[in-house]
């Protein structure tokens, strides 16, 4: 059991606590998109010589949020909203196969939206075991190294801060999901793989450098709007 570190007053690193609604608001939002995302990976999408799923442009969003949460809130609060994001996309995940197990009209438009669900949701649960695993792998190396860095610099440096744990959480996330999800969407060939894998974390990587700076001012602005951000206590126990 990880226990919480101590620092001197002059260098605790700082976090706020949750008795806003910030941390909410962005909760929710990681949560549908991850959910987005899971439905959006079962389709295989070529562009040109690109080999990626239907949510490469979703996810990265996940990640930003991530990288929001735990610079304000802390790795403690982080993996609270890690294990809420996850619950919620089982949730979903269980919802698809009841909505498709559930008997349908027998008449030709029935069995048309029957096998569109299915087309569509069928594959999730896979999916959803490769986002799910990926995700809570990715984030949670993610957030550590971030809260770790930021415990080193304080205030300092958090573009290095995002930029670095960015780069080693979504290679995770990626090759997690690629290895199971591959299937689903129908790369069969290493070479494929190799391209899916390769596109997935480069595309992903650069869009959360492009928005690093984004991201940054998202930061400053709840840490401004945040009343408990640098409360002796939420610097002591977010940590880890």
């Amino acid at each position: 059991m990880t226990s919480a570190k101590t620092f001197p007053a002059s260098a605790a690193p700082k976090f706020a606590s949750i008795g806003s609604p910030y941390f909410g608001i962005m909760l929710a939002c990681m949560a549908v998109v991850l959910i987005l995302s899971n439905i959006g990976a079962s389709k295989g999408v070529a562009i040109g010589p690109i080999i990626t799923d239907g949510g490469f442009f979703l996810f990265p969003l996940a990640y930003i949020l991530g990288d929001v949460i735990s610079e304000v809130y802390g790795f403690k609060v982080a993996r609270k909203a890690i294990i809420t994001t996850f619950a919620l996309s089982v949730f979903a995940s269980l919802c698809y196969w009841v909505i498709i197990a559930l008997p349908g009209f027998d008449d030709e438009f029935g069995a048309s939206k029957q096998a569109a669900l299915e087309g569509a949701l069928g594959p999730v649960p896979q999916i959803v075991l490769a986002s799910l695993l990926a995700f809570f792998a990715g984030q949670t190396i993610n957030s550590w190294i971030l809260v770790r860095m930021k415990a080193r610099t304080g205030e300092k440096s958090l573009w290095a801060r995002i930029m670095g744990s960015s780069v080693a959480g979504e290679f995770v996330d990626t090759l997690i999901f690629c290895s199971i999800a591959a299937s689903v969407i129908g790369i069969t060939d290493f070479g494929t793989f190799v391209n899916y894998v390769l596109v997935g974390f480069l595309y992903k990587t650069l869009v959360e450098f492009l928005f690093v700076p984004v991201t940054a001012l998202a930061i400053g602005w709840i840490k401004k709007r945040e009343p408990s951000y640098g409360a002796p206590t939420a610097a002591v126990t977010n940590v880890a």
